[in-house]
């Protein structure tokens, strides 16, 4: 010990020698010297803390300890801490308990602060804060409970925190939560009791001092009380205030009997706020009675030379006033309507409930929302409170103290929890510091503060409402930012005038939910009149108007969706399928799509993303944090998306059609298996949003902030280039695009001499308007003269690599600005810059060929503004009707626009034999289309083939049943059965002019008579007609194998060789009968479960008939004309086939009927009508002869019997 007693002599006058020059640069008043009383007085305070809990042997000052400045805080303290000067390391290591088991409490530094604890901030002003100042600054803090004889004094304070300024507090100012009461360095002069009492007046007879016709309310007055109520300290541009209710209790009743409102706007007496306490007696001296500005009623108000003291028994006396002072006031203050009394709004309005809560604050929810979590159970909202100094403060751990609070239940709008939020006419008090340092802060949790108070403040939003927005502005949030947006640009509310696009998101629900208008809120009116009214007061439950999911969220709901209402049995007609071998049925199966509204979701669901290109896709995306959504837009209807700048921009869309396209890879043995979900070997679904610019809300945003959603993601955006000064452009006039697709282009000089591969390419064609344009300004200058003012402007640009992104917005008939930036030199003038051969441009038709560079950009110029050019197509070209349904292959590319009534996936329309299903060859795939063709001289538009074949697979976005599209460029061709088809070739293109109805809607056929089929283009496709069976040309029935469609006798399928993977059998059947109606004839041929509706059989008879059938599996019959002699597969003396006969020539089935059909050959001008015939027809002993129409051939698609039948049972008549 005695070694040790040198070191610890030097330590404690090292350590001495730093606290004098602390004192001497930090305390001491500028311009003097050192104070060695002052020195003397902090050091004795010091030894006084330190060994005020516990014995510390050998050590009589804190060695460990090193004082710090205000100065040094600020600049070097960059963590929160703690210091307590009065606890051991086991004392903090208890302490650090309270922060839980995460261990994320303050980290304790061992400094010694002391300052003089002020109002004055830097500016001298005072408006309720209190401050920590020394020689070398001044920091902000916060004291649990404050004595006002400690303002202007000098203290140590031994236990205290400090929180540095976060990251995005621009302001750098940190600020001090003291733990326990400072100790002051001199001694602190108590106030000493009057000595004379002091007479004051109580809440009753202050009151009546309030009314009208008083006349001692010009002199200052002394009141006393309980301090019943304190509201929230108001700051305004103008001022600062706040509201005091001192009152008296009535011991018969043990409450409060009489109150009185006290405002205090006084600067210098703001800080009382954090004196006062709910609870205990008070004396206010020299209050005066005032009117407030743009009120009624009086109140009582501080002067400057108003004080603040505790009310102690025998200081105080109660004033008399006159007589005519004692008299009551004969008008009482009205009591609180009930909701009961609103009878219109009983059940939906509800009141809130007002009380008293102490609890501890377990998360931070949303803080510049003013949301937090209290006690895990309950959402505190500080919204409509000013809380600027709170914000700070609070975080988990903080014991707060709610006066006068509202608690709303059951608010809905997204919030399960019941929520508390005080008013202005409540307060907040602060109980306890937290033991745990600010958890990290995110962007969310930093921007935002003004776009809340401006929804509160400005729009005057309910506490649901609130919750509602502050809720959806997250979840867009989340979605939109940092990648997409920057938090800050999404968030921060600048200005009315330049509101953030969160808000403008918001803006239109908004305005319905919360119409413009509503009374502004009056804090003077919400703190003092009763009864009270606030936004909090009444609210109505709010139903979720809609929620806003992620991109990924939505495409998985729709998958998820689509999957659960697959029902193979529901997408297959039940008569039709049964019949069906295991190839068609599987082949009927393969595809379908599901179209989902907003309001099939509950809440409705809301599109938002950021609209985007893709260098590998031939559509738009919307993107947001979650990951990107093909889409198909349309501007209005017919007219697509055509203008660039749209790329990059914010898209809300409430109104749009979530379409799923479900491929699926089954193998059904028949039917009879459709409900085992083994059979589905593999689904996949494709997801797609299509909606009208019209019914989007479509915000810029600045290009700068566009990123990738992912490093690896698969898409090329817009690139943000910023123009140099030399910018060249130049109009063309889009006639013809191209499909997107892999094409071989030879390589351009000095590239690599490697084999070049296909590259995802497409061309348009086009003419140039004008000569080159050069930036001046900003506009564009005049074109500049061409070269050959004579020559054609025909040019085929080629779009390569980056420059693929503009696929989606470049549509025929529209004119375009080529811009290319940095360029001194003409680029558009050079020929073949592509090495393409001079050849395929002839073909085109273009005497020029550009390649598009990967910076070059393009903008949409409207036609109309294009001066100087003429003959710009305002519509589509279109192939006339004639030339589409004739043999004339002089120009085989057509053009029209159609509506797509069927697709269907199918084998290719001229598969080579090897390629047929039962071969072991690879099967090409192939989409059929059935459209009906827009004419306009046409009442029954003709119906018409499609099909699209690789590498054009899978379809285009948007060509499902029920849409409107535009083909352009399709190969015509013609079936060996003379039926004009079309094919996609990769000069195709399309363009989507509505998307399909949301609701179907059925359209009934027309009934018409046979003879008006004989009008070719003019007849209808499909029809109705009432007619009679003249009689029966053949039937045939059979049973054949489900895999191979081989006969099955006896169920056994009678292949040869390979034996079928399944034994299952089915049912198929044909009739072909002759009908007519008065003015032509028709053979229709019928099939399976059609057979049974025009033998006139009923289900159980069907099915008796077709297991008669099952032994031999085939029978078939055949009549050369009415009364001819059958010929049969079988004996004709079989008991079946002898049925089948009398059946067939029964009364039973030449009867009438109502037949739908369908053309069994489409109408085409390739084969010409047949003319009609002479025929000799017999009548008695007459012969005539007459012109007959030939016989026209139906396929049927139902049969019904007449309204008044008159025929029996089938079974009834052969007998």
């Amino acid at each position: 010990m005695a070694a040790c007693g040198p070191q610890v002599l030097t330590s404690e006058q090292a350590w001495l020698k730093a606290a004098q020059t602390f004192i001497q640069e930090t305390l001491c008043p500028a311009g003097k010297e050192l104070n060695a009383q002052l020195t003397e007085l902090v050091i004795d305070c010091v030894k006084t803390v330190w060994l005020s809990q516990e014995k510390r042997p050998g050590f009589s000052l804190p060695l460990s300890y090193s004082f710090v400045s205000v100065q040094n805080l600020r600049t070097h303290q960059r963590l929160p801490c703690c210091s307590h000067l009065s606890q051991s390391s086991s004392a903090y290591q208890v302490w650090a308990q309270g922060s839980g088991p995460n261990g994320n409490s303050l980290c304790q530094e061992r400094l010694l602060l002391l300052g003089t604890l002020t109002d004055l901030s830097v500016q001298e002003h005072r408006n309720g804060s209190l401050y920590v100042r020394d020689n070398t600054g001044i920091l902000g803090c916060e004291l649990i409970d404050l004595d006002l004889s400690w303002l202007g004094h000098l203290f140590l304070f031994p236990s205290w925190s400090y929180l540095p300024p976060a990251r995005w507090n621009s302001s750098g100012e940190g600020h001090l939560e003291l733990w326990d009461a400072p100790v002051p360095v001199f001694p602190v002069t108590i106030n000493l009791d009057p000595l004379t009492p002091i007479p004051v007046l109580y809440p009753e007879m202050a009151s009546r001092l309030l009314r009208p016709r008083s006349k001692l309310r010009v002199m200052q007055r002394n009141l006393a009380g309980e301090l019943v109520r304190l509201s929230a300290l108001v700051k305004s541009q103008k001022k600062a205030y706040f509201v005091l209710s001192l009152g008296e209790s009535s011991q018969a009743i043990s409450q409060t009997v009489s109150q009185v409102s006290i405002i205090v706007q006084i600067p210098a007496q703001l800080v009382w706020h954090q004196v006062l306490r709910p609870g205990r007696a008070y004396v206010l001296t020299g209050l005066r009675v005032s009117k407030v500005r743009g009120q009624r009623y009086y109140v009582w108000m501080t002067s400057p030379s108003s004080h603040l003291m505790l009310l102690k028994p025998g200081c105080v006396q109660e004033l008399e006033l006159e007589e005519p002072f004692l008299e009551a006031d004969p008008k009482p203050l009205p009591s609180p309507r009930k909701s009961q009394d609103r009878k219109g709004l009983k059940g939906l309005v509800r009141d809130s409930r007002l009380l008293h809560y102490a609890g501890t604050v377990t998360s931070v929810l949303n803080e510049p929302a003013g949301l937090y979590e209290l006690d895990g159970k309950l959402v505190l909202c500080l919204a409509y409170q000013q809380f600027h100094s709170l914000r700070r403060v609070i975080r988990p751990g903080v014991c707060l103290e709610l006066r006068d609070v509202h608690l709303l239940q059951s608010v809905g709008g997204g919030t399960t929890r019941p929520v508390i939020a005080p008013c202005l006419h409540g307060t907040i008090l602060l109980r306890g510091f937290s033991y745990q340092k600010p958890g990290t802060r995110s962007s969310l949790q930093v921007h935002g503060a003004s776009l809340y108070q401006h929804l509160v403040w400005e729009r005057q939003l309910g506490l649901p409402l609130y919750m509602w927005a502050t809720k959806t502005l997250e979840e867009l949030a989340c979605k939109l930012c940092p990648y997409v947006l920057r938090h800050h640009q999404f968030l921060q509310h600048s200005s009315p005038g330049n509101p953030s696009l969160g808000l403008q998101l918001l803006a239109s629900s908004l305005d319905v939910l919360a119409p413009p208008g509503s009374p502004i809120r009056n804090a003077h009116s919400e703190i003092l009149e009763e009864p009270h009214h606030c936004p909090l007061q009444k609210y109505a439950r709010l139903q979720m108007p809609y929620c806003v999911p992620t991109l990924a969220t939505l495409i998985k709901e729709g998958e998820h969706r689509a999957w659960a209402s697959f029902d193979p049995k529901a997408l297959l007609s039940f008569p039709e399928t049964a019949h069906l071998p295991s190839c068609q049925l599987n082949r009927r199966l393969a595809w379908s799509w599901v179209c989902l509204l907003p309001c099939a979701f509950h809440p409705a669901q809301v599109l938002v993303g950021v609209l985007v290109a893709s260098s590998h896709k031939d559509f738009l995306q919307l993107r947001d944090q979650s990951g990107s959504l093909p889409c198909l837009l349309l501007a209005k209807h017919s007219q697509p998306v055509t203008d660039p700048r749209l790329i990059g921009c914010l898209v809300w869309a409430r109104k749009f059609q979530l379409v799923v396209e479900r491929d699926v890879r089954s193998n059904f043995p028949s039917w009879k298996e459709l409900e085992v979900a083994g059979f589905i070997k593999k689904r996949q679904a494709r997801v797609y949003v299509q909606f009208f610019l019209s019914d989007a809300l479509i915000l810029p945003v600045p290009r700068t902030t566009l990123h990738s959603a992912t490093p690896s993601a698969p898409y090329t955006e817009l690139p943000c280039l910023e123009r140099p000064h030399i910018v060249q452009s130049r109009l063309f006039l889009l006639s013809h695009k191209e499909a997107l697709m892999k094409r071989n282009f030879c390589a351009p000089l000095g590239a690599s001499s490697e084999m070049p591969k296909p590259a995802l390419s497409f061309c348009v064609s086009g003419s140039w308007l004008g000569g080159t344009q050069r930036k001046e300004g900003n506009g564009w200058g005049l074109p500049e003269p061409l070269r050959e003012q004579n020559k054609d402007q025909k040019v085929l640009l080629i779009f390569l690599g980056c420059s693929v992104r503009w696929f989606a917005v470049l549509h025929p008939g529209q004119v375009y600005r080529l811009v290319a930036p940095g360029a001194s030199t003409p680029v558009f003038e050079a020929e073949c810059s592509s090495c393409m051969s001079q050849r395929p441009l002839e073909l085109a038709g273009c005497v020029s060929c550009l390649t598009v560079q990967d910076e070059w950009t393009l903008e949409f110029h409207s036609s109309q503004d294009v001066s100087g050019v003429l003959g710009i197509p305002e519509a589509l070209p279109k192939s006339s009707l004639t030339h589409l349904l004739s043999g004339n292959f002089t120009d085989s590319l057509v053009s029209f626009s159609a509506e797509i009534l069927s697709r269907i996936p199918c084998g290719p329309p001229l598969t080579p034999h090897w390629m047929q299903p039962g071969n072991t060859g690879a099967v090409r795939r192939c989409v059929k289309l059935t459209v009906a063709l827009e004419t306009a001289d046409c009442e029954f538009p003709p119906h018409l083939d499609i099909y699209i074949e690789d590498p054009h697979l899978p379809p285009p976005l948007g060509l499902l049943p029920g849409a409107r599209v535009y083909f352009s460029q399709l190969e015509k061709r013609v079936s060996r059965s003379n039926n004009v088809y079309c094919c996609f070739r990769s000069s195709t293109y399309t363009q989507v002019l509505s998307f399909p109805p949301d609701t179907a809607v059925s359209v009934p056929l027309p009934h018409i008579y046979l003879a008006e089929l004989l009008q070719g283009n003019q007849a209808p496709f499909r029809a109705t007609a009432s007619c009679h069976v003249v009689f029966i040309s053949s039937l045939q029935l059979l049973w054949v194998c489900a895999h191979c469609t081989s006969i099955c006798p006896q169920g056994r399928c009678s292949r040869q060789g390979l034996t079928c993977p399944t034994q299952a059998s089915i049912s198929q059947a044909s009739i072909r009968l002759l009908v007519e109606d008065g003015t032509a004839e028709a053979m229709v041929t019928c099939k399976d479960h059609h057979v049974a509706a025009a033998l006139g059989l009923g289900p159980s008879e069907w099915t008796s008939l077709l297991e008669f059938v099952r032994g031999p599996g085939r029978v078939a019959l055949r009549f050369s004309g009415p009364g001819a002699q059958l010929e049969s597969s079988a004996s004709i003396h079989e008991p079946l086939t002898l049925f089948l006969q009398t059946l067939c020539t029964s009364p039973s089935v030449l009867r009438s009927i109502v037949l739908s059909f369908e053309l069994e050959r489409r109408p085409s001008n390739i084969t010409p009508l047949e003319p009609p015939r002479l025929q000799r027809f017999q009548c008695g002993e007459f012969p005539f002869l007459t012109r007959v129409n030939p016989r026209l051939r139906l396929t049927c698609l139902s049969i019904q019997e007449p309204e008044h039948p008159s025929s029996l049972g089938a079974f009834a008549s052969s007998c």
